[in-house]
């Protein structure tokens, strides 16, 4: 029997029309290579348009920029932006050294283009980066086309050398005081005498921020119209340009891809070129300037007579770190006379994880001073004109650096401490006993029943206690944590612990009627405190747990004669509230 089926007719689905984009590319911002820029541009427009299996997705352009790098290429970053949003599917460029001319920057695009499915074609080299060698040909073109801007920018540094040796600048720099006429620098009148002004302050002992307050005052502009600062001020004091002459080849690029600049540290030749343009400064005040900047930085502090200094300002060295000492004021509640100290920079304005160093006391500076000098007592002049600096070594050694490179060491102990007592070896003696829990020290001082007994089972810091209040005024010793509670490691609330629950939770322990601390340290080694239990340490090895439950305050009970009282009181708060709003609302009226 004849099996019959019936075929549909059906529509022949059309090829999805690629969509396709270009990218062009010109590294001088001039006539020509502008035309040849727009003649790429209309090219691909062209091109692409009058294909019918592609989609227009235009054409994306720089001009004027160089192709050793993506940062500044706008254009460039707009279509691979694009090209993520699924906008493009095809990339057309005439050939790699338009694409890219950076080796990384070429096959990182490539590679991220590839990974979501975007073509790139390079029409000069007939290269598909989809094909299956389209990455290997990539990878051996893209490095000539790097080797040839390595070449071309070898090329320009040795036409820049060129005109350095001739005493000519490559660029027209911008200079504050000064304009470009031609190839000359010529002197702007106006700011020629702000730049005198800045060289006479400072050689009258103003500092570079006194200056630029007055010039922001005078209402005198910066090169580019902003107000002066104080490294501006300090920049043109160092520029030599100011007297006539320049310094070329100041810095360096190190990378041609990059365009990175370095300061020339001798790395390369400097030129010096004498007598290029008019001076606004002479060079006999420039070099004194010179010699008053190198003496500020001597002296440090010291040279600003804004600040107020001590004896030992910027004398006092940390050996630790490198940073001068500073000085610093504590209140003796003994005597209600205050004390001055020196302390490392860094310790007081970074704590002392950053520099860990002992301040010393300014009498101390003092009297070492006057020993080192053979003198009876400190004298500033005799101190500033012997002495460069004093050098804290260690906790209790200073040593003594002279002009004439002599050094003298010297140690010191401080005469007082916590309360004012000498730290004597009995006294320090004393101090470690009472940490000691013996029949001789009973809980007393620092020392409490449990002190050094309750380890924290999150951080393992021991528990301190604090004295508190019950809510029927009864005090009552109360323990936790010593470690913060933003840095302990416990998951849960933490809570204070009444020294009344350890109590009974060592006579449960124990089997004990009442609390006795000789018993709790014969036996137990330790109690180790969690959210919801105490475990206990025994001596002989093993260990036991409770729960921790720790009782709520209970309310006050009142009698009927002070609750009647209570109520009374808060009747007439609201009688009074509400006297006082209808007042307020017919006085608005």
């Amino acid at each position: 029997m004849k099996i019959i089926q019936k075929i549909e007719p059906t529509i022949p689905k059309l090829a999805k029309r690629k969509k396709v984009a270009a990218y062009a590319r010109v590294s001088v911002e001039k006539g020509r290579t502008m035309h040849s820029l727009s003649a790429q541009v209309s090219y691909y427009s062209k091109l692409i348009q009058k294909n019918a299996e592609w989609e227009y997705a235009g054409v994306y352009s720089d001009g004027g920029i160089s192709g050793a790098s993506t940062k500044k290429r706008e254009g460039f970053k707009q279509m691979v932006e694009d090209a993520e949003n699924g906008e493009i599917d095809i990339i057309l460029t005439k050939s790699i050294s338009r694409f890219a001319r950076n080796t990384v920057d070429l096959l990182e695009t490539v590679r991220h283009l590839k990974a979501i499915g975007v073509e790139v074609w390079f029409e000069k080299e007939n290269i598909h980066s989809l094909s299956g060698d389209g990455e290997l040909m990539l990878s051996i073109l893209a490095s000539f086309a790097q080797e040839e801007i390595t070449s071309l920018s070898n090329n320009i540094k040795w036409s820049i050398q060129k005109k350095y040796m001739q005493g000519k600048a490559n660029a027209r720099f911008r200079i504050y005081g000064y304009r470009w006429e031609g190839d000359n620098l010529v002197i702007q009148p106006d700011e020629a005498k702000v730049v005198k002004l800045i060289y006479d302050n400072y050689l009258n002992n103003f500092s570079a921020e006194e200056t630029a307050a007055q010039l922001r005052e005078m209402g005198v502009k910066g090169l580019n119209g902003g107000k002066f600062s104080a490294v501006s001020v300090r920049q043109m004091l160092k520029n030599i340009t100011y007297t006539g002459n320049l310094v070329l080849q100041k810095y360096m690029v190190t990378d041609p891809f990059t365009k990175k600049l370095k300061r020339n540290h001798g790395e390369l030749s400097k030129y010096y070129v004498e007598n290029n343009h008019e001076a606004i400064i002479p060079m006999e005040v420039w070099q004194k300037v010179q010699d008053e900047i190198a003496r500020r930085r001597r002296v440090g502090q010291r040279a600003n007579i804004s600040h107020k200094i001590y004896p030992f300002t910027s004398k006092v060295r940390c050996s630790k770190c490198g940073k001068n000492y500073i000085r610093g004021t504590r209140l003796d509640k003994r005597n209600n006379r205050r004390r001055h100290y020196w302390t490392c920079w860094t310790k007081r304005s970074k704590g002392r994880d950053a520099c860990f160093t002992k301040e010393v006391p300014e009498y101390v500076l003092n009297e070492k001073t006057a020993e080192v000098l053979g003198l009876d007592n400190f004298d500033e002049k005799i101190f500033e004109s012997k002495i460069e600096r004093i050098d804290v070594i260690g906790d209790n050694r200073l040593d003594f650096v002279f002009f004439d490179g002599q050094i003298k060491t010297v140690n010191w102990e401080s005469k007082f401490n916590y309360k004012g007592k000498p730290w004597t070896e009995e006294r320090m003696q004393w101090q470690k006993e009472g940490y000691v829990r013996d029949e001789n020290h009973p809980p007393k001082r620092r020392f409490k029943t449990f002190s050094r007994y309750i380890q924290c089972g999150y951080c393992g810091k021991y528990y301190i206690s604090t004295l508190g209040k019950l809510s029927g005024g009864k005090k009552v010793q109360k323990w936790s944590c010593y470690t913060k509670k933003a840095f302990c490691p416990n998951p849960h609330d933490r809570r204070y612990i009444p020294e009344t629950v350890l109590e009974e939770l060592v006579c449960d322990v124990l089997n004990l009627e009442t609390f006795d601390v000789k018993v709790m340290e014969d036996k137990i080694e330790k109690l180790v405190a969690y959210s919801d239990e105490i475990k206990f340490i025994f001596k002989d090895g093993h260990d036991e747990s409770r729960k921790l439950v720790i009782p709520r305050a209970k309310n006050p009970e009142y009698s009927q004669e002070t609750l009647q009282k209570m109520s009374e009181k808060r009747k007439e708060w609201w009688r009074r509230k509400h006297e006082e709003s209808n007042n307020n609302s017919s006085n608005n009226q």
